[in-house]
C-alpha cells in the first residue's frame, strides 16, 4: 500500500515509523512531515491545513490510504475530502471531529448517551458563567469549548479561581474562536488514564491502556500543557475496568455517533478520570492522543497498518495487534518557556547517543533542519521513548537517554511514570 501520513509532530513520526515497518507499506509519505519522518518516509512540503492540497498530493501519488494525525484538519473536513477523492482514510468526518472541536458538543452527546462524565454547565456569557462558579461550594474545570491545542483547560480546587481563566476565555478571547463557549464541569478526583480505540463505525478495537501527564511541572504543577510525557500500561485500568470503559464510554459513544450522523472511522480517545466510583470521561479526541500515541507505537509489535486499513473496509472485527507485554515510557523534552513563549533555533545534540542505549527510540516532535543542524522549532521538541521490563525499568532508561540530549534552555518534567510505581522516587536530571 501507498500511505500518507499527514500531520508534523511525535504522533506523526510514531505512527510513520510503525507503518513503515509493515511489509504492507510500499511507499509512505508525510505531509508535511519533520526531520524525524524524514528518516522513514519521504516528505511533501503542503502544510496541514491546506487541505486541497493535502487530497492533491494524495491523488498524485495514487496514495491507497491517508492516515490524519492532528485535530484541525479533521475538524476542518480533510477526512470528508479524501473519501471523496476516492481514497481511504484514517480519520473521522468533519461531524466526527466534533467530539473533539465542540466540548459542548461532547457534553451533550454523553448525556444523551448516559455515558459517565463529570456534571457541567455550558456558558456563552462571562457573567452567569462567574456567578454559577461562585454558586459553587466545590473545585471546578474550566474549559474552552473549542480545540485550544491542550491549553484551554483550567483546574481550579477553589471556585474563585475559575474567574481568571473564564476572564481570559471569555472577555480577553485568549483562544480566539475556541473560547467562543466554555464548559464550566465539576472537579473529579482519582486519577487519569487515556484509552484510544481504533474505530470502523460498528466495531471497536481498543488499545493498550496509558496515562499522559499533561500539567508543566512536576507533581502535576502548573498549567496544562499538550502533554508532558505518558507511558504504557497504567496500574490504574485492569481487565475489569477496561471491561467497564468499553461497555460503558466507548461503545455507547461510537452508537450515538452513528444515530447522529453515521460512521465514525478512525481513533477515538477517550480521557478518563478513574473515580472510585468508576470511570467517567473527562474529554473525547478524534485522533490519537500525543503523547501517549509513543509508548503504544514501542510497544506495538505489528499489525497497525493492517488494522487501519480493516477500520476503513468497515472490518475492523478482522483485525488483530500485538503487543510487546514489556512497559513502554515517554519523556517530553520541551523549549525553556513552553507552554508560554519560547525561543526556537537552538542547535540539539545527543540523539545518537540516546538511541544508541538500546530499546530506545527518539521521536521529533518540534524540530527543523536550520544551516545543515537540526535545532528546535517548537514547543515540545523531542519524545524519548524507552522500554523496559517493569514500569520502573523503562523510566531509569528513559531518563538515561534524555540525560544524553541537549539544547540551550531545553526543559522536561523528572517525575514521568512516578505514579505507576511509588514510593520509588522518579530519577532522571539534565
Amino acid at each position: 500500500m501507498r500511505i500518507m501520513v499527514v500531520g508534523s509532530g511525535g504522533r506523526e513520526h510514531a505512527l510513520a515509523w510503525k507503518l513503515a515497518q509493515s511489509e504492507s507499506c510500499e511507499k509512505l509519505y508525510c505531509a508535511p512531515g519533520n526531520p524525524g519522518t524524514a528518516e522513514v518516509a519521504e516528505n511533501l512540503p503542503v502544510p496541514v491545513d491546506d487541505l486541497d492540497g493535502i487530497v492533491e498530493a494524495a491523488k498524485d501519488r495514487n496514495v491507497d490510504l491517508v492516515v490524519i494525525g492532528p485535530e484541525d484538519p479533521l475538524a476542518a473536513g480533510l477526512g470528508d475530502r479524501v473519501r471523496a477523492a476516492g481514497i481511504q482514510c484514517f480519520g473521522p468526518s468533519a461531524d466526527g471531529a466534533r467530539i473533539e472541536a465542540d466540548k459542548a458538543f461532547a457534553k451533550e452527546l454523553m448525556r444523551g448517551a448516559a455515558i459517565p462524565t463529570a456534571e457541567g454547565r455550558i456558558f456563552t456569557d462571562l457573567k452567569p458563567a462567574r456567578d454559577y462558579v461562585l454558586s459553587r461550594d466545590q473545585g471546578v474545570v474550566v474549559k474552552a469549548a473549542g480545540l485550544a491545542k491542550g491549553k484551554g483547560v483550567f483546574v481550579c480546587p477553589e471556585p474563585y479561581q475559575a474567574i481568571k481563566p473564564l476572564e481570559q476565555i471569555l472577555l480577553k478571547r485568549a483562544f480566539g474562536r475556541a473560547g467562543e463557549k466554555v464548559v464550566i464541569e465539576e472537579m473529579l478526583t482519582g486519577q487519569e488514564a487515556s484509552i484510544l480505540a481504533l474505530c470502523d463505525g460498528r466495531n471497536i478495537y481498543m488499545l493498550e491502556a496509558s496515562q499522559d501527564h499533561k500539567p508543566i511541572g512536576d507533581g502535576d504543577t502548573g498549567p496544562n500543557t499538550g502533554g508532558m510525557g505518558a507511558y504504557s500500561p497504567t496500574p490504574v485500568v485492569d481487565e475489569a475496568m477496561l471491561t467497564r470503559v468499553e461497555r460503558e464510554i466507548l461503545v455507547p459513544a461510537v452508537d450515538a455517533m452513528f444515530r447522529g450522523f453515521g460512521r465514525y472511522e478512525g481513533c477515538l480517545y477517550a480521557g478518563l478520570m478513574i473515580t472510585p466510583g468508576g470511570p467517567k470521561v473527562l474529554e473525547f479526541n478524534c485522533r490519537f492522543g500525543d503523547p501517549e500515541v509513543q509508548p503504544l507505537m514501542m510497544r506495538l509489535k505489528s499489525g497497525l497498518l493492517e488494522a487501519m486499513a480493516s477500520a476503513c473496509r468497515h472490518r475492523l472485527d478482522e483485525a488483530t495487534l500485538a503487543w510487546d507485554p514489556r512497559p513502554a515510557v515517554c519523556v517530553v523534552m520541551a523549549s525553556g518557556g513552553y507552554p508560554d513563549s519560547y525561543e526556537k533555533g537552538f542547535e540539539i545534540t545527543g540523539i545518537e547517543q540516546a538511541e544508541a542505549l538500546g530499546d530506545v527510540k527518539v521521536f521529533h516532535a518540534g524540530t527543523a533542519i536550520k544551516d545543515g543542524r537540526l535545532v528546535n522549532n517548537g514547543g515540545r521538541v523531542l519524545n524519548v521513548t524507552a522500554l523496559g521490563d517493569t514500569v520502573a525499568a523503562a523510566q531509569k532508561r528513559a531518563y538515561e537517554a534524555v540525560e544524553k540530549i541537549h539544547w540551550k534552555d531545553c526543559y522536561f518534567r523528572r517525575d514521568i511514570a512516578a505514579k505507576a510505581i511509588a514510593p520509588q522516587r522518579a530519577s532522571g536530571d539534565a
